[in-house]
C-alpha cells in the first residue's frame, strides 16, 4: 500500500485504483475477510478496514473480523447482514472469476490498462504509467 499510495499522488489526475478480491483458497477466511470487505465498503470503511485485516491476516477468523468491525465503529447489525449476504458472496466471487481470467496467480497482483506490472518499483510502476499516458494523448490527438 505505501507504494500505491505514493503512485496515487505523483500520479492525481492519470492513475485510478481499482481494488478486486482475489481470496486465496490456501488462507481458510480468505472469502469470509473479502466479504467482510465489502461489507464495510458499504459503510465506507473499506480502505480501513482492509488495512486492519492485513495487519491481522495471520490471526483472522470470524472472531477478530467482527472485532476490526467494532474497533471501527461499524454499524455491527447492518455489517454483519451485509458480511454475510448473497450479493456480497457473488461480487467477490466475480472478482474472483475475472482474477482467473487474467491469469493471475497470488496476491498483490498490479495491472496496469490491463498490463501486468512486471517491475513494482517506483520507478517501474512510474515508466509504465508514463508509456500509458503518452499512449493516451497520442490516441486523443489523432482523433482530433
Amino acid at each position: 500500500m505505501p507504494l500505491l499510495e505514493q503512485v496515487l499522488e505523483r500520479n492525481p489526475t492519470d492513475v485510478k485504483l481499482v481494488f478486486k478480491n482475489f481470496p486465496l483458497s490456501s488462507h481458510k477466511f480468505a472469502q469470509s475477510a473479502a466479504q467482510a470487505a465489502l461489507a464495510a465498503h458499504a459503510q465506507n470503511k473499506f480502505w480501513p478496514f482492509h488495512d486492519k485485516l492485513f495487519e491481522n491476516y495471520s490471526a483472522l477468523n470470524d472472531e477478530k473480523i467482527e472485532a476490526i468491525a467494532k474497533e471501527l465503529s461499524l454499524d455491527l447489525e447492518r455489517f454483519k447482514q451485509d458480511w454475510r449476504a448473497r450479493s456480497v458472496n457473488q461480487a467477490v466471487l466475480e472478482d474472483l472469476r475475472e482474477g482467473v481470467k487474467w491469469n493471475v496467480r497470488g496476491t498483490p497482483t498490479i495491472f496496469v490498462n490491463g498490463r501486468l506490472l512486471q517491475n513494482r518499483s517506483p520507478e517501474g510502476f512510474q515508466a509504465v504509467i508514463d508509456g500509458e499516458v503518452a499512449k493516451a494523448k497520442a490516441g486523443g490527438a489523432a482523433g482530433q
